[in-house]
């Protein structure tokens, strides 16, 4: 989302007013956004609607990468997605974060921790974004190394489950814990 404005301006020229316009829409579709993934984790899974909303923003990353400039109702339905999806990402991952935590006292410094790793991908994210626009000359490329990220989360979230399923298999008393996360 932080580079989604430099996008939008850079490569796709759209227009400052319109950035503000798609920023308090991302900003508000999180919210419904958040609601739904609630629903379908209760229904799915943390694990299972954690892996389809990875498979959204690869699909994001895409949208974002054949978008035609200066196209402002497409930026506007992309700025919809990415709000819905992230509203919902970001409170599905702590809340199965929190249901891997061993069972403990010092549920803050497992936080900090967590809270550690998401400035470190942030950072990790854009420094890639900026450095494949200086090498290839296009954001468009950036796009494309984003996408490439979320496909590392989606193998990591996929052999996450595939253990999960083994533990279950293996140690029948885990079951409760293996279904909530």
């Amino acid at each position: 989302m932080l580079a989604a404005a430099l996008y939008g301006k850079s490569e796709l020229a759209i227009p400052t007013t319109n950035l503000i316009i798609a920023i308090l829409i991302i900003q508000l579709i999180a919210i419904p956004g958040a609601y739904a993934i609630s629903k379908l984790s209760a229904t799915i899974g943390n694990m299972s609607a954690l892996m389809i909303c990875v498979i959204v923003w690869i699909g994001i990353c895409f949208y974002g990468y054949i978008i035609p400039a200066k196209n402002i109702t497409q930026f506007y339905i992309l700025g919809s997605i990415i709000g819905f999806v992230m509203g919902g990402i970001q409170s599905l991952s702590r809340s199965t974060y929190s249901k891997l935590m061993p069972v403990t006292k010092d549920t803050a410094s497992f936080f900090s921790f967590y809270d550690v790793t998401e400035k470190i991908g942030l950072v990790i994210g854009i420094f890639s974004f900026g450095f494949f626009t200086e090498l290839t000359g296009s954001q468009r490329s950036s796009v494309l190394s984003v996408m490439a990220f979320f496909i590392i989360g989606l193998s990591l979230l996929i052999y996450a489950k595939v253990t999960q399923l083994k533990i279950q298999k293996t140690e029948p008393g885990n079951k409760i814990v293996a279904e909530q996360a």
